[in-house]
């Protein structure tokens, strides 16, 4: 995108600027970053924020469209600390563009998978995350319902991290009160896919029904391009999944995705995948035929599909316990060396 700034010269009142959607749009990805990052957040932060998001706008440009924020009382100037985002900031970035939200979680899959760069030759590099919010009196509980899950092998991988009150995940603080947990999204397996030449189109995020621990057909699904929400965080808030059931039983409803790669490149994707679980990476339930239906699932002409487990699942199970979480997929890019295995908590 190219930097959409009018007079950035102009003192006066945000009445007399222009209302245009790149604008806006502009400002809503502000608000995004100012309400998901430290408090308060300055405009270098803001700007380096943007550019990860595939937004190039420079400092003074962000600065020019957060006095306009100021002046509509979205955001809070506190001088050199930077800025905070108000009520009604929070209530704008709830409501806002519906056009703009319905491309932001698209964008935000491909944006991360294109800068994933973790390398199996090496092991090194950085994977996508997911983080989640957990209560700290119970974080021990929540970790045994987890394991289970883990065991079961309804997971990316058992790589884990956790943070503390005031650390950051990703673009996620922890509050006081709770404990912050990552897992291993599956975007990074489109990273990886990208890495090694494999085009790969996120399509769906749904239900995956499995019957005897084997998948059998996506129940519900959620389109990518059509949704303004990640469909992990739709289907653990409705509390649709029966995933400590189908640890322990085999039978349940998981959280996952589906994905497309082009035909000619199968014996390629064979390949790559069986890196993969070399690495110690999970979650690929299923790959189909070329032009052929999978889980229930159609795909395009000379393409296969790839089923995968949801990175959320082993926390979805533990709002099926009872216990409260707030969850943020695809929060940012962390280096795998910084996680450990969720044995060794």
């Amino acid at each position: 995108m190219t930097e959409d700034v009018l007079n950035t010269g102009e003192t006066g009142s945000a009445a007399r600027t222009p209302s245009r959607p790149g604008a806006d749009r502009k400002m809503m990805a502000i608000l995004r970053v100012i309400a998901n990052g430290p408090a308060p957040v300055g405009a270098r932060i803001i700007a380096d924020k943007l550019k990860g998001m595939g937004i190039e706008l420079s400092e003074r440009a962000v600065r020019y469209h957060m006095r306009i924020m100021d002046e509509r009382g979205l955001t809070r100037n506190l001088g050199e600390r930077g800025r905070v985002i108000t009520d009604k900031g929070l209530d704008e970035l709830q409501s806002g563009m519906v056009s703009d939200k319905l491309g932001f979680v698209i964008s935000k899959v491909d944006a991360l998978a294109y800068r994933t760069t973790f390398d199996l030759k090496t092991g090194r590099g950085q994977i996508i995350i997911n983080a989640s919010l957990l209560p700290a009196p119970r974080f021990p509980e929540c970790l045994e319902v987890m394991r289970e899950v883990f065991a079961a092998g309804y997971c990316m991988g058992d790589l884990v991290s956790v943070a503390r009150e005031g650390d950051a995940l990703g673009e996620l603080r922890v509050p006081a009160g709770s404990i912050g947990f990552a897992t291993v999204c599956s975007v990074t397996l489109n990273g990886v896919l990208l890495r090694h030449r494999i085009p790969v189109e996120a399509r769906y995020g749904g239900l995956l029904e499995v019957r005897d621990g084997r998948p059998y057909r996506f129940t519900d699904l959620v389109g990518y391009h059509e949704s303004t929400l990640d469909p992990a965080e739709i289907f653990i808030a409705s509390k649709r999944t029966s995933i400590r059931q189908a640890a322990a039983t085999g039978a349940g409803k998981l959280l996952a995705s589906f994905r497309e790669v082009p035909a000619v490149s199968l014996a390629d994707l064979e390949r790559v995948l069986a890196d993969f679980a070399a690495r110690g990476f999970g979650g690929v339930l299923a790959v189909g035929k070329p032009g052929q239906p999978l889980l229930g699932v159609q795909v395009g002409v000379e393409r296969v599909g790839i089923a995968v487990v949801g990175g959320l699942t082993p926390v979805a199970a533990v709002e099926e316990a009872g216990i409260a979480t707030a969850n943020k997929a695809m929060t940012g890019l962390a280096d795998i060396a910084d996680l450990t295995s969720v044995r060794d908590l």
